[in-house]
């Protein structure tokens, strides 16, 4: 069972109507494997099969193992489909074949997967639907598209527009609902018989479509019901004659969206059009750096995006803890976009984008090994997406640009879990690129690091041999001590600590020079002292990986200290002091939670388990090998191959077998494996 029974994102707004929609799906979905909700864009897509998951995850009875949400709006690239996905559902990407993978990390489990937004992503969305349902016997997926998927089994639901006729119509009371939000005045609108029907015939006019109800219940808190009436008329009358080869209901959108732009000031329409370029939400900073520029200055921006947020064209998204963001709907943002080609900018405002966000992961870059780490995580984390359509663009149009900021995202690969997502662009950004500069040195690291964490060894050593001479030819000891770093870790995790000691230890840094508290010089601390302890030299491992984790508290950071008490558990281990193994690894697994590092959340629990098995509890030591199997299920390959991984994996299971018996070991096994992992 998987952490929080999935990931539904909050309803953010009154859900009005949908009662026998509602229903069909309540009926559908237990029986069908493959549901798409299909219709225009604005007619209610995405809120239907939020509130159709969120009554699935609610039933007596629900998915076993949860209700899952891909919002895919924001990825451009097919390619990065999977990953999107296997990242939705928590899952880390470390080995290489994708598909597969997560084909088989779903075989045997029973959840709801909504994929919401497909329209662009048809024959991809097509692919990796076909494969995960034949894969995976207690899967249901549920998708939002404007057109079919063209899946076999594939049961269609037409998303029709609120039903406007009447007084007390779906469409009325969404209007009413959305302009109460907007100015709790306009209650005296709807308390008029005679201006009711005015809204009422208004809902008609707009066909029942959802999104242009949205825009045009924002209105109300500006201009009269009756006015709003008139200036709808108008815009529909020349649009029908203008566009007369539009559906009716497309033709009514695109009247609701641009009558909402027309009505915008100059600087409103500017932002709107600049915004468009943003994949996914975005925050302030953000959109200062890249909307800003000739007449909008960037003091004005914050107040144009509340304006904008308060006509319903841009959606503030509040979070606890956390600044506001924002975002807009696909159909608000395809306008703007096209409005954006209108004033030629397109060009320059993505130019804009993609270089704001290649400075920002330089600034990680530099911040990461530092006391605002778990602050960058974050920052990251929400804008992965902003990230990839950044590097995406730097690939076709500043390939130099693209190398570096693909070398500066290293930590965002390695440590945040996005592993084959980093190779990928790494070998796209490094194919051509000139092999010379520290940007390309950085950027062959990274792609060596990312094969290391796959279990990759020979092409990890392999790159970590080429560093070491791009970093000769810079005279760069912090090069050249990740290198040694690269190298190190690719010859110790397959079995050889003697190697690996001459290539990252004492001597070897000493040779190479470099800061102390530099990312190579820490990294090859770490190695070290895993070494030592693969080696018995048990004493000088806990000397070795303390110096580090002071090195690391003295600098604020958290994801390579947490590996400092890793080693410092594998140590006490050997020195029989399971006590101290126990309390080290706790310290680790709770600096791998905060950042969600879940590669080290299983390390860590096996060996955790391997010290309460040694303090005589078995039950407890099967259950937390259990939830760490489930961990490394979210991973990829268990204990990533290494023969001393397993063997300290082992010694706990033989020890908990020993103390509580096997049929007692299999149960409290099985109830870890249950226990979520999120």
């Amino acid at each position: 069972m998987l952490g929080n029974l999935g990931n539904l994102p909050p309803e953010t707004a009154a859900f009005v109507g949908r009662e026998q929609e509602l229903s069909l799906l309540d009926d559908l979905l237990p029986r069908r494997r493959l549901v798409t909700l299909t219709g225009v864009g604005g007619v209610g897509k995405s809120r239907l099969a939020r509130r159709a998951a969120g009554a699935a995850a609610g039933r007596t009875r629900p998915p076993h193992d949860g209700v899952w949400w891909v919002e895919l709006s924001p990825l451009r690239d097919p390619r990065l489909l999977t990953a999107t996905v296997a990242h939705a559902l928590g899952l880390a990407e470390h080995t290489g074949a994708a598909d597969e993978e997560l084909c088989a990390w779903m075989a045997d489990k029973e959840l709801l997967l909504v994929l919401d937004t497909c329209e662009h992503l048809v024959a991809a969305c097509r692919h990796l639907a076909g494969e995960l349902l034949q894969s995976a016997p207690g899967l249901t997926v549920l998708a939002t598209s404007r057109e079919p998927l063209g899946c076999p089994g594939e049961t269609l639901v037409e998303v029709r527009p609120l039903p406007a006729d009447g007084p007390d119509s779906d469409a009325l009371v969404l209007l009413r609902d959305r302009a109460l939000a907007a100015s709790p005045e306009t209650a005296a609108v709807f308390a008029d018989p005679v201006r009711t029907e005015v809204a009422a015939g208004l809902c008609r006019r707009l066909d029942g479509i959802p999104l242009a109800l949205e825009l045009a219940g924002a209105r109300l808190r500006l201009w009269t019901v009756e006015e709003l009436a008139r200036r709808v008329d108008a815009r529909l009358e020349v649009l029908s004659d203008s566009r007369a080869g539009l559906a009716p209901r497309h033709r009514t959108l695109r009247t609701a969206i641009g009558w909402s732009h027309e009505l915008c000031e100059p600087l409103e329409r500017l932002l709107w059009a600049r915004l468009s370029v943003f994949a996914g939400d975005f925050d302030l900073s953000a959109a200062r750096a890249v909307c800003s520029g000739g007449p909008l200055r960037a003091d004005r921006v914050e107040e144009l995006l509340d304006s904008l947020a308060a006509k319903s064209v841009v959606r503030r998204l509040d979070r606890p803890g956390s600044a506001p963001r924002y975002g807009m709907l696909d159909t608000v943002r395809e306008f703007g976009h096209g409005w954006l080609a209108e004033l030629g900018e397109v060009r320059t405002v993505t130019d804009r984008h993609a270089h704001w966000y290649a400075q920002l992961a330089q600034a990680a870059d530099r911040g990461w090994m530092g006391p605002r780490q778990l602050d960058w995580h974050r920052r990251m984390t929400a804008d992965h997406m902003q990230l990839r359509a950044a590097l995406e663009h730097l690939l076709g149009s500043d390939p130099a640009a693209a190398v570096e900021m693909a070398g500066a995202l290293w930590f965002l690969w390695f440590c945040c879990g996005h592993v084959r997502e980093g190779r990928t662009f790494l070998e796209r950004a490094l194919e051509g690129a000139a092999k010379t500069g520290p940007a390309y040195a950085q950027a062959l690291w990274a792609l060596g690091a990312t094969c290391l964490l796959q279990g990759d060894m020979e092409a990890a050593a392999d790159y970590g041999e080429r560093c070491t001479a791009v970093a000769a030819r810079l005279a760069d000891p912090e090069r050249e001590l990740r290198a040694a770093y690269l190298v190190g870790a690719a010859v110790l995790m397959p079995g050889d600590p003697r190697r690996a000691l001459e290539l990252a230890g004492p001597g070897a840094r000493a040779g190479h020079g470099g800061r102390p508290d530099g990312a190579g010089w820490l990294l090859c601390r770490l190695v070290t002292s895993y070494a030592l302890c693969d080696l018995g030299r048990f004493q000088d491992a806990t000397e070795e990986a303390g110096g580090l984790r002071e090195a690391c508290e003295e600098l604020g950071e958290r994801w390579l200290c947490a590996y400092a008490d890793y080693v410092l558990a594998v140590a006490a281990l050997g020195l029989d002091r399971h006590d101290a193994a126990a309390r080290h690894v706790r310290s680790m697994l709770s600096g791998k939670r905060l950042l969600g590092d879940r590669l080290g959340i299983a390390l860590g629990l096996d060996l955790l388990a391997t010290a309460v098995a040694g303090l005589g509890d078995g039950e407890l030591a099967a259950r937390l090998l259990g939830n760490g199997h489930a961990w490394w299920r979210t991973v990829g390959r268990p204990q990533m191959g290494s023969p001393s991984l397993t063997a300290l994996r082992d010694a706990g299971e033989r020890q908990a077998r020993a103390a509580i018996g096997d049929a007692a070991y299999e149960s409290a096994f099985r109830g870890g494996a249950q226990t979520p992992t999120g």
